[in-house]
């Protein structure tokens, strides 16, 4: 192959490896001569002559059912592949919920099977990434860890502005009395939105009252249940921020089960701006964070610690607010 492409066998083999201390006519040249033989890669040689598989893992921290009810997971998973796929590294998606679990995972990257993790939906358990850190595992987290962020790489939206930047709209349309379904508060997404949201009661200068607060699974079913209990112990609720586009959802279905109608009644704001956000009846009003970079920075993050080119560290990408007909 190295003589058909006019290069040394040593730039030859480099070129192979992906190496980028290549000239790029040398690169074309190299590639066109594998193309030309049918050349494939000996993936499992290449392994042990660098050490690396060639292979990442995307780790959910959830049922199969939640992943794939929530497109959030889908969004994130497809940028995440694309910009791994361009680089020609294997994703490898699991899902893991439990202590053994995440046991098993750590046993499975103990053994080398891949170079990295890409982490999303940590329950309260950052035990996991720095086991994989202190197993020589480069880990990027989907969110801030709980817990400090010291050793950890993380991408994450701002999820306490979004929070407040949805009650501040919601009290700037005159609504006196805005409750919020909170995410699950072992998670960084909930607890943050729901300060964003205490956040703006008080810059208002209302007084945060627990009874207007309720929390719940990102889900709709979790909107619907929320929704209701909230409406049954606060009636003269005109106004809800849910911390989840499936939540606010399911909060709308349950307002208009209850008789009410929405915005008139009881104004709804939501969170992701997922793709059913816009063709749901009424389109729903939205804290929108960019789906598709957050995946794809997670991944461009996590290949440059790979590459020894990064130190562990975290990023927070804006949000904005996308009016529609719920509020």
């Amino acid at each position: 192959m190295a003589a058909r492409a006019g290069v040394s066998r040593a730039t030859a083999s480099r070129v192979l490896r992906g190496e980028s201390n290549v000239s790029d006519h040398a690169k074309e040249q190299v590639e066109a001569a594998a193309h030309d033989l049918g050349y494939v890669p000996d993936l499992a040689a290449r392994s042990l002559v660098t050490g690396r598989t060639g292979s990442v893992a995307f780790l959910v921290d959830e049922t199969e059912e939640r992943m794939f009810a929530d497109p959030f997971f889908l969004g994130m998973l497809r940028s995440a592949h694309q910009v791994l796929a361009d680089n020609s590294i294997q994703l490898v998606f699991t899902v893991a919920n439990s202590p053994e679990d995440h046991r098993r995972f750590v046993s499975y990257a103990a053994g080398g099977h891949v170079d990295g993790v890409l982490l999303l939906s940590l329950h309260s358990r950052d035990e996991l990434p720095l086991q994989l850190e202190q197993l020589g595992v480069p880990t990027v987290l989907s969110g801030r860890p709980l817990h400090g962020s010291d050793g950890l790489s993380f991408i994450d939206a701002d999820n306490v502005g979004g929070g407040r930047l949805a009650t501040e709209y919601l009290i700037g349309l005159g609504r006196h009395h805005v409750a919020t379904i909170a995410g699950p508060q072992d998670m960084c997404a909930g607890q943050d939105r729901l300060a964003g949201y205490r956040a703006a009661l008080e810059a208002a200068g209302t007084a945060y009252d627990p009874s207007l607060v309720t929390e719940d699974e990102f889900t709709q079913a979790g909107g619907f249940d929320a929704m209701t209990r909230l409406m049954r112990a606060r009636p003269e609720i005109d106004a809800v921020f849910a911390a989840s586009d499936l939540l606010a959802i399911g909060a709308v279905r349950a307002i208009r089960a209850a008789g009410r109608s929405v915005p008139a009644d009881v104004a709804v704001v939501g969170f992701d701006d997922i793709a059913d956000a816009r063709v749901q009846e009424p389109p729903l009003t939205t804290i929108r964070q960019p789906i598709g970079e957050l995946g794809a920075g997670m991944a461009q993050l996590l290949l440059d610690r790979m590459a020894g080119a990064a130190p562990a560290a975290g990023r927070v990408l804006p949000v904005e607010l996308v009016v529609r007909h719920t509020a």
